[in-house]
């Protein structure tokens, strides 16, 4: 099931918005969604859920929409965040709560659903892609949106994932890079980063969208640039 939430004031804001991706998910024969209705972004916190898909008005009485998502973001929510406003100025500061895209009220239903359409593929791939690890007779499967970055620590690969669990296991690197896919980059000889989970880089070290950094070597410093600069396009196509 993809479970959606509105966070705005305006209750007609909200019906609105509602009816427009109830249309949508119906045109596209998806049935199996949920949509949740918040009227501020206290009651959207305190409801303590995390939606696979979030649209989140800007303006509204204190917490706004902005640190509404700030707070979403440090207790490690992955929803895709929409941000809706009057006002375009305010997107540049989307970049910080790592915000999916924005839409202009009034919505324009041609912008709605060109927004879905790359939501819901986004989703899919979130679902689809996973990599299975054995650990001695268990075997844990693993969604490859959740892994921040793998690590060589001798004959051991460490796996980060999102909600700051490690798991462990016996493996070389080299074989852990062959099973992943494009979104993955070798920035270092013991480090593997998910580019969709680098907030930044510099100075010989890569910043990470949970918190704390990872060392990226010299010589893979520009060729990481460029990495990130494909996956962008990638994301955006």
């Amino acid at each position: 099931m993809i479970t959606i939430a509105i966070c705005d004031d305006e209750p007609l804001m909200v019906e609105e918005l509602s009816r427009q991706l109830s249309d949508y998910m119906e045109e596209k024969q998806c049935t199996s969604y949920q949509i949740s209705r918040f009227f501020s972004g206290q009651a959207l916190l305190e409801s303590g859920r995390d939606f696979d898909l979030l649209f989140l008005d800007i303006q509204m009485k204190s917490p706004d929409g902005m640190e509404t998502a700030k707070r979403l973001r440090s207790r490690r929510s992955h929803s895709l965040l929409i941000f809706v406003t009057v006002l375009k100025e305010c997107v540049f500061d989307a970049f910080e709560v790592e915000a999916w895209d924005y839409l202009v009220k009034p919505i324009d239903s041609g912008r709605l659903q060109r927004t879905m359409d790359r939501a819901l593929k986004a989703l899919q791939r979130r679902i689809d892609k996973s990599i299975a690890l054995q650990r001695g007779n268990t075997c844990e499967v693993i969604a490859l949106s959740r892994i921040v970055y793998c690590e060589a620590q001798g004959r051991k690969i460490h796996i980060h994932q999102m909600d700051g669990s490690v798991i462990v296991y016996y493996d070389k690197i080299k074989e852990v890079e062959q099973r992943l896919d494009g979104r993955f980059f070798k920035c270092h000889r013991s480090y593997l980063v998910n580019l969709d989970h680098i907030r930044g880089c510099g100075d010989g070290r890569v910043r990470l969208s949970q918190g704390g950094e990872i060392p990226v070597s010299r010589l893979r410093q520009q060729e990481l640039a460029q990495a990130l600069l494909h996956r962008m396009r990638e994301r955006e196509g």
